[in-house]
C-alpha cells in the first residue's frame, strides 16, 4: 500500500502533524528522529504506551484522512504490518538518527537532510530559524512550509 501518495503535500502534512501530535498532546511517545518519504515513513521514539496502540491510532488517524485527501474509499491507506525494532543503545540510536535523518538526501531529493520539509531535520531547521524551537524534544510550533 502507500505507494507514493506521500509524495502529496497535503498527505504529508497529515503525517508529519499526526506524529508531531501524537508528542505532544497525546504524549504517546517522545519523538526522536522522523521522517516522511514519497512510499514510506520512519520514525523513531520512545514509546509511553503499548507499540501496538500507537500505530493502530496513528495509521487510523492518518490513513482515514489521507484518503479523504486522495478520493479513495474502501481501501487501506496503509500495509498492516509495520517494521518495529528494540533499540539497545546510545550508539545504536545516534547511528538510526542519523540513518533516519539522512534519508532524503541518500535517496537524492535534497543536498542535505534541513532542506527536506517533511522530517525532524527539516522541521527543525525552519524552527531554528525562527528562534521558535523547543530545545528539550526538538518540536516547532511552525507549520510545514
Amino acid at each position: 500500500m502507500c505507494l507514493d501518495w506521500l509524495r502529496n503535500s497535503q498527505v504529508a502534512s497529515v503525517v508529519a502533524n499526526a506524529l508531531l501530535y501524537g508528542e505532544t498532546v497525546r504524549r504517546f511517545y517522545e519523538l526522536r528522529a522522523w521522517v516522511v518519504m514519497p512510499n514510506h515513513v520512519h520514525v523513531i521514539f520512545q514509546p509511553h504506551t503499548e507499540l501496538p496502540a500507537i500505530m493502530r491510532w496513528l495509521k487510523g488517524r492518518t490513513g482515514r484522512v489521507a484518503n479523504q485527501i486522495l478520493g479513495r474509499t474502501g481501501t487501506p491507506f496503509w500495509q498492516n504490518e509495520s517494521f518495529d525494532h528494540w533499540i539497545r543503545s546510545a550508539e545504536e540510536l545516534e547511528y538510526l538518527i542519523e540513518y533516519v535523518e539522512n534519508n532524503p538526501a541518500r535517496a537524492g531529493l535534497v543536498e542535505a537532510k534541513e532542506q527536506w520539509r517533511w522530517s525532524r531535520a527539516g522541521w527543525a531547521g525552519v524552527a531554528d530559524a525562527a528562534g521558535l524551537t523547543d530545545d528539550k524534544n526538538r518540536s516547532s510550533i511552525l507549520p510545514p512550509r
